[in-house]
């Protein structure tokens, strides 16, 4: 007897580490997060633009280096081309900007929300393809460009449900200052990248590193100076002290300071000399966000000031200021902290099928609460009434109703007739309703 083995056509399901799928549940809570800060955004006059997830290698890589330059998912695509995913959007938008800017008055004003992809290692909070909300100011170097996008920081954040922040900050340039006095320019990129591992590696991890290319005072000064001495002015005298005060970049920082005076905001800020940011094309104001209930996430807001960027696709270098929402880490943390809504519909109200060949006449009401304000989904099978409870429930729609179709008349699409409206979760019915009295009940009782 011959076996034949038959191989099943059937392909297992499954996504890739770092990818993931998102069920209604999540996917709506992410949309209402977009619409909340997109919201905040444009009050502050900020306009949406796109780009391509594809691009050249070299004008993704033209100056991101290092890790960055590793975790690129880079390939030659069937054309023979150098492509790679877009790693940030703040890249693509420089290139952006150099090609367009005939089209683009300045100050130029942007968001943009769109998923990017780094192949690095997971954990909670960070995966290989994720979504970032970038806002940036280009086209002039001013302190009130670097404030407006800390305040837009601060006001998207809070739209979006999160509990207190502090926003750390440190200014490139008087760092580099520093490095001058302990004749250690020459490795500027080097030490940037180890103080940036500061807060997950410690100080005697980024000591360690630090020796492999500078002598052991030196390394040591640079671990004293990024050290916050207490205050904002402890702070800021002990750095100005150790870089020198009287300079452009000591300058800004104390213009910013006047500026959190004037609008009260002083308190969520801090200065932090350790707050590096481990991208080459930040120049000026660096700054990363924290949640004061769960620090220990990281960072879900950040970015900085980049003056040379557009030099690397235009003749025309302008400076720039913008920061990034980590929303996939910031809904990560709002989860954990109890702060998301877990929706699994948008509908309020479930129109309950009595008759299949009242189809019309549903879609009719419908029609009524959806003008109202108020969205509901059509059922279209008259299964029993229980089932269709049962369903809507399993929808999280908080309420049902029952037409009654003696009295329902659809001429002209009125939708109108009594109806019964059911809460679903105290199993109670309502008396006969018209329609209009049924948006006025459900408008007082939705929350």
């Amino acid at each position: 007897m011959i076996t034949i083995k038959v191989m099943s056509l059937v392909i297992e399901p499954r996504v890739l580490k770092g990818f993931r799928d998102f069920l209604p549940s999540a996917e709506i809570e992410r949309r209402g997060f977009v619409e909340r800060v997109e919201t905040v955004f444009r009050s502050f006059g900020f306009v949406p633009i796109d780009t391509p997830a594809l691009e050249y290698a070299e004008v993704l890589l033209g100056k991101a280096g290092g890790e960055t330059e590793k975790q690129v998912y880079r390939f030659n695509d069937n054309g023979g081309r150098d492509v790679a995913l877009r790693f940030d959007l703040t890249v693509p938008f420089a290139r952006f900007v150099a090609e367009h800017r005939a089209d683009l008055p300045l100050p130029f004003k942007r968001y943009h929300i769109a998923k990017v992809w780094r192949g690095e290692n997971t954990q909670r909070g960070r995966y290989r393809e994720f979504t970032q909300c970038d806002f940036d100011c280009i086209g002039g170097d001013s302190a009130a460009a670097d404030f407006e996008i800390l305040l837009m920081m601060r006001e998207a954040l809070s739209a979006a449900g999160a509990p207190s922040i502090t926003i750390h900050l440190n200014h490139r340039g008087l760092f580099n200052r520093f490095l001058s006095t302990i004749d250690a320019s020459g490795k500027s990129i080097e030490i940037l990248r180890a103080v940036d591992k500061l807060a997950k590696a410690g100080k005697e991890e980024v000591l360690k590193t630090l020796s492999t290319f500078l002598d052991d005072e030196r390394s040591r000064k640079i671990l004293d100076y990024v050290e916050a001495k207490g205050s904002w002015d402890e702070t800021f005298y002990a750095m100005t002290s150790a870089a020198g005060s009287d300079n452009p970049d000591a300058e800004r920082l104390k213009t910013l300071r006047d500026f959190m005076l004037d609008t009260g905001t002083q308190d969520i800020f801090k200065l932090n000399p350790s707050i590096t940011r481990g991208l080459d094309y930040y120049t000026g104001l660096v700054f990363e966000t924290f949640l004061n209930d769960m620090p220990s996430i990281g960072s879900v807001c950040s970015g900085g000031r980049y003056d040379n960027l557009t030099g690397l696709y235009s003749k025309e270098a302008l400076s720039g200021v913008g920061s990034s929402i980590g929303l996939d880490r910031l809904l990560a943390a709002l989860e954990a902290l109890g702060r998301t809504a877990k929706r699994k519909t948008y509908a309020d109200l479930a129109i309950i099928c009595v008759d299949e060949k009242r189809g019309g006449l549903y879609q009719s009401m419908a029609g009524r609460f959806r003008e109202a304000g108020i969205p509901c989904e059509v059922f279209f099978e008259a299964k029993k009434q229980s089932a269709q409870f049962a369903l809507a429930e399993s929808k999280g729609i908080g309420w049902a109703l029952i037409p009654d179709l003696d009295s329902a008349t659809s001429g002209g699409g009125s939708g109108s007739g009594a109806v019964i409206l059911r809460n679903l979760a105290l199993r109670q019915n309502s008396a006969e309703l018209s329609i209009d009295n049924a948006i006025l009940f459900l408008k007082k009782n939705l929350t």
